[in-house]
């Protein structure tokens, strides 16, 4: 064996899908292009003031500089089950039914470790967030790849899924409202979930990373609203776009109380907590004033309606959203998602992600993130209106 080769599990990753596109944008940025990046999904927006303060109060406090608890502090536990009683109307006992994460991306990644063996299956939905595939391979297991298709309004097939892999599955990862596809899934779905995790002793991971991004009125419900899905199921959850918190790291996972005994097992393992006084910043984004999320997806509103409008106008096909700050965007006939998101970087100075990046069912689409002041918005519509395609 040669000295630092690679083990099999990093062998097996495909490439990184966003640090390909850092590749690509730092080579075309070199020839002083003007970028306007709308790949990565990290809100422009800063966090809100409140949630500062108390972080600035927090890190002034000695006892916050210690090791905080591994499944985290009663209290940011005790204002989870808070909120999701007085968001979701589910009930939550704090000590048990709650752990807390370094961003949600961390447990998701980690859950397959307490549950899947090796030759395991998991159940993924295909394009998705790649953390799901990548948690599932470095637990050992393989992944049943679940197309999401426009047919179906970007929701799996259950009835698809053979009954000899159902058998070996141990566990279903589900995410809505949905990246990248920004599809939304009501509670009758859900229902239909619980009911097929029950038949074949299959642990629901649900990803509601997005649930507070929604648009028109529309509320997205959580997972565990469905009946029984405590039962079979988890929901992980995360500040980070709710609150503009993606650097601050911090996360959440709820409901089966067994799965939170497996996840916080694993976690004791490999980390030592979220420190205590992020925790307190995030107890106040949960408990404090809730207007800065009403104005957030004010915000998103309008630049998603600048965005589906601008789009239409310049030929592409795209569904308006009632979720998440994603647009869904068909690519023109005759090219493929690479090609198109090859042009617009290359000959607009724009980033996109292409859906196959995503998973083979993302082929024939890419992703905006309406992560850019709406300035820039109408900047690249502009420069994508003097492309033909």
């Amino acid at each position: 064996m040669k000295l630092f080769e690679k083990a099999e599990r990093l062998k097996q990753l495909p490439p990184y899908l966003f640090k390909e596109i850092d590749r690509k944008k730092a080579e075309i940025k070199a020839k002083g292009v003007d970028i306007i990046d709308l790949g990565v999904g990290d809100p422009d927006m800063p966090t809100p003031q409140h949630i500062i303060e108390a972080m600035k109060r927090a890190i002034d406090e000695p006892a916050n500089h210690r090791y905080p608890s591994y499944s985290g502090m009663n209290d940011f536990r005790e204002a989870v089950a808070r909120w999701y009683r007085e968001r979701f109307g589910v009930d939550l006992d704090p000590e048990r039914e709650v752990v807390s994460l370094i961003g949600s991306k961390e447990g998701l990644a980690h859950f397959p470790l307490a549950f899947i063996d090796p030759g395991d299956i998991a159940l993924v939905p295909t394009p998705a967030y790649p953390v799901y595939h990548i948690g599932t391979l470095f637990a050992g297991g393989e992944s049943f790849f679940m197309p999401l298709v426009s047919k179906n309004k970007y929701l799996p097939d259950l009835k698809e899924i053979p009954e000899s892999v159902a058998e070996r599955a141990r566990i279903m990862f589900i995410n809505y409202p949905n990246n990248p596809t920004a599809a939304v899934a009501d509670l009758s779905f859900f229902e239909q979930v619980v009911a097929f995790a029950r038949k074949y002793h299959i642990v629901v991971c649900h990803d509601a990373a997005y649930t507070e991004m929604a648009f028109d009125g529309y509320r997205a419900p959580s997972f565990l609203e469905a009946p029984g899905a405590k039962e079979v199921g988890v929901e992980f959850h995360s500040l980070s776009k709710t609150y503009n918190m993606t650097g601050w790291r911090i996360g959440f996972a709820v409901g089966n109380e067994k799965g939170m005994e497996g996840l916080g097992a694993i976690k004791s393992n490999i980390d030592s907590g979220v420190f205590q006084a992020v925790q307190m910043a995030g107890i106040e984004a949960l408990q404090g004033d809730t207007s800065c999320v009403r104005e957030m997806t004010q915000v998103y509103t309008e630049r998603r309606d600048i965005m589906v409008q601008g789009l239409r106008d310049a030929g592409f096909h795209v569904t308006s959203p009632k979720a998440t700050f994603y647009l869904w965007v068909t690519v023109p006939e005759g090219y493929s998602s690479a090609q198109v998101t090859t042009r617009l970087l290359e000959e607009a100075g724009v980033v996109v992600t292409p859906g196959n990046g995503f998973g083979g069912p993302g082929e024939g689409y890419f992703r905006i993130a309406l992560t850019q002041k709406k300035e820039r918005l109408a900047e690249a519509l502009e420069r994508l209106k003097g492309m033909r395609f």
